[in-house]
């Protein structure tokens, strides 16, 4: 019998008491953060490697992060109070590529260059199960918007799971090229896939068929995100250049450049106003309606690998080869 190395789990507690939030955030309809004024919040330090993927929780309040090369850790963050709640010591054997929770807030997905993807439930931090199937590393993970199914990307192609019943469900392609990002619409029908070759392909999540696909960019496609209307993807490549995508016609609405090297990450705001981008050269905010760039966030010391927007738009939180994590955000007035 083979030993099978479980999990190392320590854990301080789970439930942020609202009444000892360090941090009121108060929800005001009338303010629309365009994060033109954003500023460096807190800096979260913890990650003994490249802090490789991001994720914040439905309600904002916890972030977590994944570490690279042989950590193969997870790290849970209290974002009231910038204080470290948990970690997952041995979530998996390598690079930790993507995370996601799942919209309902119940489950916690890894996946990694050890071929894996754990699954964890959020209530307790429990282990609950391993998906196996991939041959290769596993760089990209996707959750439909009704929670029900996880779906990965990996070097040797796309899978997909049930997450109720936490068993596979099939295979949507395997052996194409080198998936490296996914996304999902918010209406749940449509994937969008970007690979090594710079092509992007879109698929019918109900019946697996490719709908469309085209070269997009000249180097690697390194993310790929849906605006929340569903109406616009938005890709990003390492040829240093951002793309919006009409994903009725298929054209290119624009271009967006300004990067020194590969852009590594994407993130859009839940208002669907604002975008982010990563890279060497920092964090980038564009007005995604005009294109136009308003802000450049300057804090890591190296290159910045994963960013992501919490699901209230208040807050943007970046990870970098400095090991760090920033977080930014328009500094809430004291009335």
């Amino acid at each position: 019998m083979a030993a099978i190395a479980l999990p190392v789990i320590t854990w301080g507690g789970f439930y942020v008491r609202k009444a000892h939030a360090a941090v009121e955030v108060t929800q005001n309809s009338q303010t629309t953060n365009s994060f033109a004024n954003a500023q460096l919040l807190y800096t979260l330090k913890g990650h003994d490697g490249t802090v490789k993927s991001l994720a914040f929780t439905p309600d904002s309040r916890i972030l977590v992060s994944g570490g690279a090369e042989n950590e193969g850790v997870i790290r849970l963050w209290n974002l009231t109070n910038g204080k470290k709640l948990g970690d997952i010591n041995k979530a998996h054997k390598a690079a930790v590529e993507s995370l996601v929770i799942s919209p309902d807030g119940q489950t916690l997905a890894s996946c990694s260059d050890d071929n894996t993807i754990n699954l964890w439930s959020l209530k307790n931090l429990k282990f609950s199960r391993s998906f196996v199937g991939h041959t290769s590393n596993v760089l990209s993970l996707a959750v439909s918007p009704d929670s029900k199914i996880l779906i990965s990307g990996a070097l040797d192609g796309i899978r997909l799971w049930d997450l109720l019943q936490q068993r596979p469900l099939g295979t949507l392609v395997s052996f194409d090229n080198l998936i490296y990002t996914l996304a999902i619409s918010p209406d749940g029908q449509t994937l969008a896939s970007g690979d090594n070759k710079g092509v992007i392909k879109l698929w019918n999540l109900s019946t697996g068929k490719l709908i469309s696909e085209f070269v997009a960019h000249s180097n690697s496609v390194s993310a790929v995100v849906f605006t929340p209307d569903g109406e616009t993807l938005v890709s990003a490549s390492r040829d240093r250049t951002v793309k919006l995508w009409n994903i009725n016609t298929g054209e290119l609405v624009r271009t967006l450049t300004g990067h020194n090297n590969w852009v590594n990450a994407i993130a859009i705001n839940p208002d669907g106003q604002t975008l982010a981008s990563a890279g060497k050269d920092g964090i980038k905010l564009w007005n995604l309606t005009t294109g136009e760039l308003i802000n450049t966030l300057s804090g890591h010391t190296d290159w910045v690998s994963a960013i992501a927007f919490s699901p209230n738009g208040k807050i943007l939180a970046s990870g970098g080869f400095d090991k760090q994590i920033k977080i930014w955000g328009t500094p809430q007035k004291r009335h």
